[in-house]
């Protein structure tokens, strides 16, 4: 595959993250109570936090909030890496974080539509958060990954 090829794919999955993103900012948690993976991917954190943290504390939004932007991280670093390789790692991390953070504020606003949903700061730092997370993860990764390459 050509190098343009990647960069495109690459650009394409983060569209279509950015997609699931908004599909599940599209509905409620009560949305995920029925049946079907998604609800047992619930049922099953919910299980794991309520001990923790008690019955009432919604644990899986956060969760989800952050493990969403935490792969948004990493897929947009490997984006921003194939469109600007000259780029240093750390102002590839900061461009990967603050595109991911521009993106949560949208969804937050998109959340205020959804019934049931709001627009939530804390969220939005959340998102942030684990873009950072990932970004920085990412960062880490093909950095190792690179000049382990380079020395053998």
């Amino acid at each position: 595959m050509s190098q343009r090829a990647h960069l495109i794919l690459s650009w394409v999955i983060v569209a279509l993250w950015a997609g699931v993103i908004f599909f599940m900012s599209a509905h409620t948690g009560s949305d995920f109570d029925g049946t079907g993976p998604l609800a047992a991917i619930k049922r099953w954190l919910v299980g794991l936090a309520a001990p923790v943290f008690g019955p009432d504390t919604d644990i899986v939004n956060v969760a989800a909030h952050f493990t969403e932007y935490l792969i948004f991280g990493v897929l947009l670093v490997v984006a921003a890496r194939r469109t600007w390789p000259a780029l240093g790692w750390g102002k590839l991390a900061l461009v990967a974080v603050a595109l991911a953070s521009l993106y949560a504020v949208t969804d937050e606003f998109h959340q205020s539509f959804v019934p049931g949903r709001m627009c939530d700061p804390a969220d939005w730092l959340t998102d942030t958060l684990g873009a950072a997370l990932g970004a920085g993860t990412a960062v880490l990764a093909l950095e190792k990954m690179l000049a382990k390459r380079q020395m053998g």
